[in-house]
C-alpha cells in the first residue's frame, strides 16, 4: 500500500537549537495516526515544516504527499493539494455566518461574483457531514466552542484534504471530545488520513491505527496500536524513556487552620444581568489543602474562581470571603491581590502571559513595587528575581530575556505560576492547571502545587480531568448549574461518586 504522506530526514535548525534531527514520519491512507511527544519534543515543528510555515529551503529533508515530491512554500501550497491543520487556537472569523468560515478564500464563484446559493447549499452538506445541525448562515460567535471546532473540520473537508489536528479536544467537555473521536473514527471509513496530536493518552490508545513518538527532535518509534496492545504506560515510556510507576507524586498532607473561606456567593451573568451562574455558594479550604472543583463544562467554575479574583468576571455580585477568619474586600483585582488572593487563568496564552514579552517581565509583571524603588523599576532586581523563579520552577530556556511565546507549554505554565507566586498569595486559586501539557511536564507541575500546599497555602484547583482531580486532591466540592451538589474527602472520592452527584441534581432541577 503506498503511502499518502512520507516526511523523510526532516532537520530543522534555528540558532542555537537543533529542533528536528532526521524525523520520518509515514502515514497510510485511511488511517489515525498520532503523534505524540513531551512539549518541545519538535510534534509543533514538524508540523510547521509540513504545512509550509517554514518553507523549502529552511529546512533539510524531503515530503512526499500522494507519492510526489512536496516543496511547499507556504501555508496556501499545502493547503492547495490537500494538507490543513487545524490548530487548538480556531482560526474562525466570529462576526462572518459559519458559510462564509468555510470558503474563506475559497469561495464558490460565477462570473467573479460569489455564487451563494452554491456556497450554502455545500456548506450544508459539509455540516450534515461532521454532524453539526445549524443553519449555514448563523454568526460563528454565536456557537460554542465545540461546534466552531466542527466549523473548522468542515472548513477543512471542503477542500478535500488529510485532516491535521492539534490538541482538537483540548477545550471541549467530554461529550464533544467523544463526538469529535467518533467522527475522525468515520472519516477513516470514508478513506479520509488524520494525523492527531494530543496529551490525552487515553483518546490517543481509544482511537489511533499508529503512533509516532517523537523526544528531543527525534523519532524514537512507531507502534501498531491495531491490535489493541498498546495502553497509556506504553505511550509513556516511549516519550519519557523511562517508566512513570505513578502519574502523580506522593504527598502527606499536613492541614491547618481555615485559610479561605466563601460565605453565600452569588454571581449574575456578564452580559444577562437576570441571568445567575454561581447561587449562594459556601466553601473553605484549609492550610496546607488542595481543594478540587469538579464539574461539566458550563457548571460555574470559571465563573466561580474570576469572581473571587478581583469580581473579574459577572455583575450583581454579592457574600463574603473571608481569609484567616477576616473579612477581606476583593472588588477589584488589586485588592483581591493585597488580601492574598492569586488566580492562574485556564487561558494562559491569552490571558496569562504578555507572550511578546521576556520571563522576566511576565515573571514581575504582578508585583512590580516588588522591584521597584521610588516607583522606578529596578532592572538588576528584577532580573534576579526572574531568575530565581527560573531555578526554583525548573524553567526550560536560553535565559530569563527569552521571550514566551518560544516557549513549551509546561514551560509557559511555570512562568504564569512564578508571575503569581511572586505576589506572595495565600490562596492559590488553579483553574485547568494542566491544559495542553505533556504528561512529563505535569508532574514537574503537580510537584510545585504539592510544594505550595506543604507550605501553608491554601490551592483551590478546578479541572475537567477527573483523574487529576482524585490523584492531587484532598477534598472535592462537584459543581453543577452555579451551585455545589457534593463534597468529597479524598477517601471517599471516585469518577462514579462524582457523576452521580451531578446526575442526580440534574433530576432534581429537572
Amino acid at each position: 500500500m503506498q503511502s499518502v504522506l512520507e516526511m523523510q530526514g526532516i532537520t530543522k535548525t534555528f540558532p542555537g537549537v537543533k529542533a528536528l534531527s532526521d524525523v520520518n514520519l509515514t502515514v497510510q491512507p485511511a488511517e489515525i495516526h498520532a503523534l505524540v511527544g513531551e512539549n518541545g519534543a519538535g510534534k509543533s515543528t514538524l508540523m510547521k515544516v509540513l504545512s509550509g510555515v517554514y518553507p523549502h529551503g529552511t529546512y533539510e529533508g524531503e515530503i512526499h504527499y500522494e507519492g510526489r515530491l512536496s516543496q511547499f512554500r507556504d501555508i496556501s501550497d499545502s493547503e492547495r493539494v490537500g494538507i490543513v491543520i487545524i490548530h487548538q487556537e480556531l482560526a474562525l472569523v466570529p462576526f462572518l455566518s459559519i458559510a462564509e468560515n468555510i470558503f474563506l478564500g475559497n469561495e464558490p464563484a460565477r462570473f467573479g461574483i460569489i455564487d451563494r446559493d452554491r456556497m450554502f447549499t455545500r456548506a450544508v452538506e459539509l455540516l450534515k457531514t461532521v454532524g453539526l445541525d445549524e443553519y449555514p448562515d448563523t454568526l460563528v460567535t454565536h456557537l460554542g466552542v465545540g461546534k466552531q471546532q466542527l466549523v473548522e473540520i468542515a472548513k477543512a473537508l471542503s477542500k478535500k484534504v488529510m485532516l491535521i489536528l492539534d490538541e482538537p479536544t483540548a477545550s471541549l467537555s467530554e461529550k464533544d471530545s467523544d463526538a469529535l473521536l467518533r467522527l475522525l473514527v468515520s472519516f477513516r471509513e470514508q478513506g479520509i488520513a488524520s494525523i492527531l496530536i494530543s496529551h490525552k493518552l487515553n483518546e490517543i490508545a481509544k482511537v489511533a491505527d499508529r503512533i509516532t513518538v517523537l523526544r528531543d527532535g527525534t523519532t524514537v518509534e512507531t507502534l501498531d496500536c491495531r491490535d489493541g496492545s498498546i495502553d497509556e504506560d506504553r505511550i509513556i515510556r516511549g516519550m519519557v524513556g523511562r517508566e512513570m510507576a505513578n502519574r502523580y507524586p506522593p504527598r502527606a498532607p499536613r492541614i491547618g487552620d481555615v485559610m479561605l473561606e466563601v460565605r453565600d456567593w452569588t454571581v449574575h451573568h456578564a452580559v444577562h444581568a437576570d441571568r445567575p451562574v454561581v447561587r449562594t455558594v459556601n466553601l473553605a479550604v484549609n492550610k496546607g489543602e488542595i481543594v478540587g472543583i469538579a464539574g461539566l463544562m458550563g457548571s460555574g467554575r470559571t465563573e466561580l474562581a474570576m469572581s473571587l479574583f478581583g469580581r473579574s468576571y459577572g455583575q450583581g455580585i454579592s457574600g463574603q470571603v473571608r481569609i484567616e477568619g477576616r473579612n477581606v474586600d476583593v472588588s477589584s483585582i488589586g485588592k483581591a491581590i493585597a488580601a492574598g488572593i492569586a488566580y492562574v487563568t485556564e487561558d494562559r496564552k491569552q490571558l496569562g502571559l504578555v507572550l511578546d514579552e521576556t520571563i522576566t517581565k511576565n515573571t514581575t509583571l504582578a508585583n512590580l513595587p516588588g522591584v521597584s524603588t521610588a516607583t522606578v523599576i529596578d532592572e538588576d532586581k528584577e532580573r534576579e528575581v526572574a531568575t530565581d523563579y527560573r531555578t526554583k520552577m525548573r524553567i526550560r530556556s536560553f535565559g530569563v530575556a527569552q521571550q514566551t511565546v518560544n516557549l513549551s507549554g509546561g514551560n509557559q505554565q511555570k512562568v504564569v505560576l512564578s508571575k503569581w507566586l511572586f505576589t506572595h498569595p495565600k490562596v492559590l486559586i488553579l483553574d485547568e492547571p494542566t491544559r495542553g501539557i505533556d504528561v512529563g511536564a505535569k508532574y514537574e507541575i503537580y510537584s510545585i502545587i504539592n510544594e505550595l500546599a506543604d507550605g501553608g497555602r491554601g490551592v483551590l484547583m478546578i479541572s475537567s480531568d477527573m483523574p487529576e482531580l482524585l490523584g492531587m486532591c484532598d477534598r472535592i466540592y462537584v459543581m453543577n448549574e452555579g451551585r455545589f451538589v457534593g463534597e468529597f474527602q479524598r477517601s471517599e472520592a471516585s469518577q462514579e461518586a462524582i457523576m452521580r452527584a451531578i446526575m442526580r441534581s440534574k433530576d432534581l432541577n429537572g
